[in-house]
Parts: structure tokens; sequence; C-alpha cells
């Protein structure tokens, strides 16, 4: 423990000695004119981001899709009922709990307006009622209990991620300024692209050194070998998006019974599995998690540092060169940017036949697998009506009527997905050499040091990089969380009419419906794909030739004021200042 505390002051002092650093070069008035007014106004801004995290708890942030339990899961951690777990998304809000020597509860609205509340206020129907008197929305509830856990850590309950098209500001700040994540997904709706697109784009640029994805619900499953495989999967897809991520398989509303001695959900033989794995996830994060609260924050701090040095020697780095160049040579550079800009854009619109064609082609590979998947179905739903040796029915009735449907669902959703998950691969790769041919037919090479690249070269060498990452991203318009949708109306009428006849029947009588809908489906994803993708390669040369025209812009407009000589001091005097900061961060191998 001793050693825990020297190094925990040892990274307090480091950090403050960073901070000063560059609050120093920031504040001095020559290197702050060159920087430019807009630059240094962002790095400060950083500065009071970091500032507020080394004063604040130690934030614990759980995110999810809405409906996955995410309540559930707090006041088991907690031991007692703090947030409301009957939300709806229009009464659901972002809850922080902190501790507190007596219970207390805040709305804290837009407005900057206080109002006292209680537990009961923030359930769904009694907050419905009085959100329609508050004179503003709601920022945030704040909840204070004295639960012990809480001495160590602060807890933030977020809302449903479902659309991450307008995820609110709030959410994402509550992300970057997170110290630790956990995730929460459900067993009975597997990883949805936009779960997995929300992993990629949100929670893995963040770096957070410890993420767990918890598989809630797992009491719903009907047996061991259903929970085993589901975690299977989830672990598979985590992986590989992010490989640091824990999954644990967990029940939070058994959890929250048996703490609270509540009558539990049915035990299907299994419960010990689930029990389990939230008493592991307990313990991790009592380990990995509190114990270790100083050092996370140091690292995640220092991490932020390092960005902020990286941003400001690339500033000083690209006004250093553009300093040298005369007005003439100035204007030319933004010619040759305008030229390469037009390269590049003829060069992508040559480049989209090649990605129509690819996708085409996937698309037509999926088709067939499914045609193929439902002849091997169809067999499958006939041997559910055969006879044993005796004559009887080799599958009881009851059995028939509990298990077929969701059977069904499962088989189609999951031959669906695989097909989409195995094509999504397909295109990486056939992205990663589109923008490969790009760069070799525009001479941009992947430079190893690229301080020696001429500035034209390293604006224009992150295509690569950026067209993959840009694809990547693309959400898929058309899917459901578990199934597609066009095929699901299939499926509601089987639902509807089993219990009037023979299930079997029905589904052979929807057979044709439901795979001809399931192509359907398959064709909006691919056609919805290639719009994005083609929608992101076109704007990426707009994005990178007018970010450049706007920096050389600046940099001719302050050398019309300062003149070359008196930046050149500026930018070797806080090149010199930034030496020390960057010594002490290549302690913890991390790169200014």
């Amino acid at each position: 423990m001793d050693n825990e505390k020297m190094t925990a002051s040892a990274d307090s002092y480091n950090i403050s000695t960073v901070r000063n650093c560059i609050n120093a070069v920031l504040d001095d008035p020559q290197i702050a004119n060159v920087l430019g007014s807009e630059f240094v106004g962002e790095l400060k801004d950083w500065d009071t981001l970091i500032g507020k995290k080394m004063a604040e708890p130690f934030t614990l942030v759980i995110l999810g899709e809405f409906k996955r339990g995410k309540s559930t899961i707090i006041n088991a951690i907690l031991g007692k009922e703090l947030t409301p777990t009957n939300a709806t998304p229009e009464t659901y809000t972002i809850n922080e709990i902190s501790f507190g020597n007596f219970r207390t509860v805040q709305a804290f609205l837009e407005n900057g307006r206080r109002i006292p509340l209680t537990i009961e206020d923030i359930k769904r129907e009694k907050l419905e009622q009085r959100m329609k008197l508050f004179p503003s929305k709601i920022a945030y509830v704040q909840i204070k209990d004295n639960s012990p856990i809480l001495n160590e850590i602060k807890i933030v309950d977020t809302p449903g991620l479902s659309d991450l098209e307008s995820l609110d500001k709030e959410v994402r700040d509550y992300i970057v300024n997170a110290d630790a994540i956990m995730y929460a997904a459900s067993c009975l709706m597997p990883f949805s692209e936009t779960e997995q697109t929300f992993l990629a784009s949100h929670v893995l640029p963040q770096r957070f050194g410890m993420l767990y994805i918890l598989v809630n619900m797992l009491d719903a499953l009907e047996s061991r070998q259903d929970a085993q495989r589901i975690l299977r999967r989830f672990k598979s897809i985590a992986g590989r998006i992010v490989p640091n991520a824990v999954v644990y398989g967990i029940s939070g509303a058994d959890e929250y019974a048996r703490r609270m001695g509540l009558e539990r959900p049915e035990n299907k033989g299994f419960r010990d599995l689930y029990e389990t794995q939230f008493l592991q996830f307990e313990l991790s994060l009592k380990r990995d998690i509190i114990m270790q609260k100083d050092v996370i924050r140091s690292q995640r701090v220092l991490t932020m540092l390092s960005q902020m040095l990286a941003e400001t020697n690339t500033k000083l780095d690209l006004i250093s060169e553009m300093a040298d160049l005369d007005e003439q040579k100035l204007a030319e550079k933004v010619s040759a940017i305008e030229s390469k800009g037009q390269e590049l854009e003829a060069a992508l619109e040559a480049k989209k036949p090649q990605l129509h064609l690819g996708i085409i082609e996937m698309q037509q590979e999926a088709e067939k697998w499914m045609y193929e998947f439902f002849s091997k179905l169809r067999a499958s739903i006939l041997k559910c009506r055969e006879k044993d040796e005796n004559g009887e029915d080799k599958y009881p009735a009851e059995d028939i009527e509990k298990y077929f449907y969701p059977y069904l669902m499962e088989k189609v959703g999951e031959a669906y997905r695989t097909c989409i998950e195995h094509h999504r691969d397909k295109i990486a790769v056939l992205v990663e050499k589109i923008s490969h041919d790009l760069s070799e037919s525009l001479g941009i090479e992947e430079y190893d040091d690229e301080s020696k690249a001429p500035s034209v070269e390293r604006i224009m060498m992150s295509v690569n990089k950026n067209v993959t990452r840009s694809v990547m991203g693309v959400k898929l318009f058309g899917t459901s969380e578990t199934f597609p949708p066009a095929a699901m109306k299939s499926f509601s009428l089987i639902a509807k009419k089993k219990k009037q006849t023979d299930i079997i029947d029905i589904a052979l009588e929807n057979y044709d419906d439901i795979r001809n809908n399931i192509v359907k489906d398959i064709k909006t994803v691919y056609q919805d794909l290639e719009t994005k993708a083609l929608a992101r390669l076109e704007s990426l040369y707009k994005y990178q030739i007018g970010l450049n025209k706007e920096a050389i812009s600046q940099t001719q407009e302050m050398i019309g004021q300062l003149g070359g000589g008196e930046i050149k001091a500026a930018i070797e005097k806080a090149k010199a200042m930034l030496r020390e900061p960057e010594s002490i961060l290549e302690q913890y191998g991390l790169q200014a």
C-alpha cells in the first residue's frame, strides 16, 4: 500500500509539472500570438477539463442501449434501490450517484436551477408529473447515499444509446470524462450493429484501461448451454472491437433480489453460473478498479496531456514549415493542395465502380447462402414430424409448442447476422485495398518519419486510414437489434396463429414469405452500406483539402502580421519549454 501511495504521489507531481509547463507555453504572449487564440483557447479548455477530472471523484459510467437493465445492475452493486428501473425514453435521466452522509436527491435543470426531490419522485409516474411543472429540462439528477462503495467511486447511470446519430452531448461528455466504463448488453438481443458501432466509435478511442461488458438477463435463457453459447458470441465480437474488454454473464435482477432478500427469478438449473459471474465481476471491480483508481486516473490524465502536447508540437511544426516560405511559395502550396484535391476527387470517382461491384457480389453471395440455408431449414422443420420406432411423435407436442418458434427465429436471425458480419470484414479489406490503391496512384506514401515528408504529401498521407475508419463507422440502415425487419412481419403472423392451429403447418405456410423477406432485407442492407460508403469516400477529399487550405491561410495572415523571424523565435522558445514535459511523458511510455 505504501508503494501505491508513493506511485500516486509521484504521478500527481509529474502531472502537475507537465500541466504547468504547457500552461507556461500557452500563457507566453509571443508564443500564444503564433499559435492563435482559437488553438490556445481549446488547449486551455482541455487543461480545465483535466483539472476538473483530478478534483472530482473517480467516475464509473454505465452505458448501453435502452432496456438493457443498467439501473438494475447499479442497484444490485449498491444493494439498495437508488435508480429507477421503470423509466421510459421520455423520463430517463442521467443519474449521478455519489457519497453523502444522508440520502438526498436533486434535479439539476439546464437553466441552472436545482430542485429537491425524493427517491420516489424519480420513478416514472411521479417524474412524468413533476417534469411538466419544471421551468427547464433536467440536465441530470444527483443522488447522494452512504453506500460504502460510493466512498471510493461515483457511478453515472446514462440513458439508452439507441440512436447514435443524436447521441446527447452530455452523454458524450460523460464518456470522455469517465475513468472506467461498464457496458450493459442483453443476452436476449446479442450485439446489434448499433452497439458494435458505438463501442468502436465512442468507447475504443478513449483507451480505457478497463472496460466491463455485462451480458445481462442470463436468467431468461433456458439452459446452461444456451448461456455459454451466448457468452462465447459476446466474447468473440467484443474481442474484435475492444480487445481489452472483460465479459461477464450476469442477472442484475437475480442479484438484486438475492441481496434484498426478495423472491428470486426462476432457477433453470444454472443459477450458479450467473451468480458466480456477478461475484467475479464485483471482485474485479474492487481489485482492478477501486484499489487501482489512483493509478487509472493518473494514466488517463497523462494520456490526455500527451495528446495536448502532440497537438501543440504538430501546430508548431506546421507553422515553422510555412514560415520558411515566402508569399509566392505559400500561394504555390495552396495551388498544389487544390491540384492534389482534384486528383484525389478524380481517383475516388474512378474507384466507385470497384466498390459497387464488390458489394453487389457480396450481396449476391449472401442471397445464395440464404436460399441454401432455407432449403436445409425446410428439411429441419419437416423432421419435427418424424415418428419413432413405435409410431409415436419423436418430439412431444408441448416441446414443439414451447421451443419451435424461438428456435426458428433464432436460426433465421443467426443466419442473417452471420452473412452481414462475414461481409463486413470483407468490405473492410476491400476498402483498405481501394484506399491503398489511391495512395499509390497519387504518390502518397506512409512515411516512417512524418517530419521528413513535404507538407502537401503529409497532409494527404492519412487517406488510407481515414477511408477505412469512415467506412467501418457506417451504420447499417434497415436492420433491427436482433432480426431483419421485413421478415419480422412473417414471424409475427406465426406468433398470432400458433395457438389456433399446428405451429409447423403455420411455419410451412409462411416459409416462402420468410425467405423472400429475408432476401429483401439483405438487398436493403447492402444497398445502404454502399450508399454510405460512397458518401464517406466523396466527403473525404473535401475534408482533407479544406482543413489544410485553412491552415495555410491562417499562416499567411500571421506571417503578414509578425514576420518570419519573430515566428521562428517564438517556435524555438516553445520547443525549449516543452522538452521537460516531453521527457516526463516518455517515462510513462507516452510520446508527444
